[in-house]
C-alpha cells in the first residue's frame, strides 16, 4: 500500500542577525553571538504549538568578501548547538550569500534569494512540505517582511536589531502584516492568536501562550 502524503505543515520563518541574535557588523565570529532575550522561549511556544522553525538570513558579507561561505556554516551549526542543548530544534537554515552590486565572480547577481525576494522561503517550503498560506515571517527589518508578504505568509516586526527604527516604514500597504512586537516572545504570542483564529477548535494553543 502507498504511503498517505503527509499533509503540509506551517512555518515560522525567522531572521537571523537582529532578530534572533544581536546585531553585529557582517557577523563571521562564533564569539560575535549573542541570543537576544527572549529568543528560545519564544522558539519554544512555536515549536510547541507545531510550528516548523526556518532560518532564512541574508549573508552579502561573503559576496563582499569578508568571510567564506563555509564560515555561515559554521555560525549555523553553533547556534544549531546552541538552541538543541536549550530543547529547540531548527528544520532548515537557508541564506542568501550574494549582493546585485558588490562582490566578485557568482556572488555578484540580482538573485532571487535576497530578501525582500522570497526564494529562500519557497525553496524551503518544497523541500519540507510548508503551507505558506498557514506560515509566518519574522524579522527586524521591512526587506524580511516584504519577503514573506511575496512568499504569501503573514508577517511579525520585532523591535529588537533595527526593528524600531524600521517600524514607521511598515505600514502602510504591507500585505499581511500583524504588528509589532518588542521581543520574539511577544511575537510567538502574537503568532499563536493568529493561527488561533485560523483554526479555532485548537484552543490548546491559547494556553501555550
Amino acid at each position: 500500500m502507498a504511503n498517505t502524503p503527509k499533509s503540509p505543515r506551517p512555518a515560522v520563518f525567522l531572521d537571523r542577525d537582529g532578530a534572533l541574535i544581536e546585531e553585529a557588523h557582517y557577523l563571521s565570529k562564533v564569539e560575535q553571538v549573542r541570543l537576544l532575550p527572549g529568543v528560545v522561549d519564544g522558539l519554544r511556544l512555536l515549536e510547541r504549538a507545531g510550528f516548523v522553525l526556518v532560518v532564512v538570513t541574508n549573508q552579502a558579507g561573503v559576496a563582499r568578501g569578508y568571510f567564506p561561505e563555509s564560515q555561515v556554516g559554521v555560525i549555523h551549526r553553533h547556534l544549531e548547538d546552541e538552541f538543541a542543548r536549550r530543547g529547540v530544534a531548527i528544520s532548515s537554515w537557508k541564506f542568501c550569500p550574494h549582493h546585485p552590486t558588490e562582490g566578485e565572480g557568482n556572488y555578484k547577481v540580482a538573485c532571487d534569494c535576497r530578501k525582500p525576494s522570497p526564494g529562500m522561503l519557497l525553496q524551503a517550503a518544497k523541500e519540507l512540505n510548508l503551507d505558506l498560506p498557514r506560515s509566518f515571517m519574522l524579522g527586524d527589518k521591512r526587506s524580511d517582511l516584504e519577503a514573506g508578504s511575496r512568499a504569501g505568509c503573514r508577517t511579525v516586526l520585532v523591535r529588537t536589531g533595527h526593528g524600531a527604527e524600521e517600524e514607521p516604514g511598515i505600514l502602510p500597504g504591507l500585505t499581511g502584516f500583524l504588528g509589532a512586537s518588542d521581543s520574539l516572545t511577544d511575537a510567538a504570542r502574537l503568532i499563536l492568536r493568529a493561527a488561533e483564529r485560523d483554526a479555532p477548535t485548537l484552543n490548546h494553543l491559547r494556553a501555550l501562550a
